[in-house]
């Protein structure tokens, strides 16, 4: 059956910011077809636009979204596939930026062989969480079974942008550069394919674009070429980024960023391209910050350092907008808002984070330090104590935690108590901060 105009007809409504009716549209297409792969990824994109319309209730929308989730687990256990990817579609109505439930879904579709419908999920996801290695992998995996192998590579070297140690990632990007390379030989054996190509420039573009990686030289042609393709397309955001790569490679960060961020002005919703934006805007403000201390100017250095800062702030700020189930992000920003004194607003950051079972501990840290910062000395001491559980009391961040239990009992006049704090220091690390001179103190 043919769905292309029904994919039109939802894509216009979308168009014209009929959210609820481009949603419909596309629920009723995938309920005929459920590996409709440009219905599934027009439904992921008409969700997010609807909820930043909208705005405001994310608690409220995920409380209601909480039972249809819980449904999708379960049926996915008894291996009802059909009914968790439409209890999980569910929950995403509601909650379309949830990346935990968006990889659920994915694996849920790949689990019914609806490939093209996971591939459009799992593309979301790396829209959305661009630095999620699960996502970006799982992207990979699924361009590979559709064949498309140049895109899968891709998506594992985002994967290990995010992530350089994931070996996983490393394994499977070596194993696709080998199967493209034996590739391109085979079909240069067969078909001559080089005997096809008349332009000689051509051909060398062709030959430098398959290859994984480029020499100084070959960015600096392959600039060169975009260049005259952006003369004659100067609107055109695919060659603005193809630009941004090259110059990227060839270490010039400010230019790079500034053709991102003029294709940011065409993609104004590709949440991918906004982070690649910052992550830029912040080597641009760095380098300018290395530059003006290399010259000794302090006050344009300092200047910069608190531009750089803001930045920092407000890009976490947009990306826990966009990912609020991340805790580590939550961690991140909490710590850049201690950084500034807003210690009202860390609080509430790792108060959320928390009840993560990986960041728990770091969560119980910083949340330490803050109370500690507003003067609640009981408050820091029950969050430093439970970051310290589990812990056998060696690494830094125990020891860390320890110097301010002891501090805090210090300022108590708990002099046993922070004896005994510093003590458990001493044992193991003489040399920290000063330790051995608190000793010597409680003699």
């Amino acid at each position: 059956m043919d769905f292309s105009k029904h994919i039109q007809k939802a894509e216009e409504a979308a168009r014209r910011r009929n959210y609820d009716f481009a949603v419909e549209l596309y629920q009723q297409l995938l309920e005929l077809e459920p590996d409709q792969g440009d219905a599934r990824a027009g439904l992921r994109r008409a969700l997010r636009l609807r909820q930043e319309k909208k705005k405001g209730g994310k608690f409220l929308r995920a409380l209601s979204g909480a039972g249809p989730l819980a449904v999708a687990k379960t049926m996915r256990k008894a291996g009802k596939i059909d009914a968790c990817v439409k209890s999980c579609e569910q929950y995403l109505a509601t909650n379309p930026l949830d990346v935990d439930a968006n990889l659920f879904l994915g694996q849920a579709l790949e689990a019914g062989e609806y490939y093209k419908s996971a591939a459009a999920v799992y593309e979301f996801i790396a829209e959305i969480a661009p630095q999620n290695p699960e996502g970006l992998k799982s992207a990979g995996a699924m361009m590979y079974q559709l064949g498309e192998h140049h895109q899968a590579l891709t998506y594992y070297e985002r994967a290990l942008e995010a992530d350089p140690r994931d070996q996983e990632a490393l394994k499977q990007r070596k194993n696709l550069a080998a199967e493209t390379a034996l590739s391109a030989r085979d079909e240069a054996q067969t078909t001559h394919s080089r005997d096809l190509i008349k332009d000689k420039d051509a051909a060398r573009a062709l030959e430098s674009n398959t290859r994984i990686h480029k020499t100084a030289e070959e960015w600096q042609e392959e600039l060169e070429r975009l260049e005259l393709r952006y003369a004659d397309s100067p609107t055109d955001p695919d060659i603005m980024i193809q630009m941004a790569d090259a110059l990227e490679k060839l270490k010039d960060i400010e230019a790079a960023h500034d053709l991102i961020a003029r294709a940011c002005d065409y993609r104004k919703d590709a949440l991918e391209l906004r982070a690649r934006r910052d992550v830029l805007k912040l080597k641009v403000l760095k380098k300018q910050v290395s530059r003006a201390d290399a010259t000794g100017d302090t006050e344009r250095a300092n200047r910069l350092e608190g531009e750089l800062l803001e930045f920092q702030l407000e890009s976490l700020r947009d990306q826990v907008r966009l990912r609020p189930s991340d805790a580590s992000l939550r961690i991140k920003l909490a710590q850049q808002l201690l950084k500034v004194e807003e210690v009202d607003g860390a609080v509430g950051e790792l108060q959320k984070a928390v009840d993560d079972p990986r960041l728990g501990r770091e969560a119980n840290y910083y949340l330490g330090a803050a109370f500690q910062k507003k003067g609640f000395a009981d408050l820091a001491r029950k969050n430093y104590e439970r970051a310290m559980e589990g812990s056998s009391g060696s690494d830094e961040r125990s020891k860390e935690i320890l110097y301010n239990l002891g501090a805090i009992a210090e300022g108590e006049g708990q002099n046993d108590e922070a004896r005994s704090c510093y003590a458990r220091i001493f044992e193991i690390d003489i040399g920290y901060r000063d330790v051995a001179a608190k000793m010597e103190q409680y003699k």
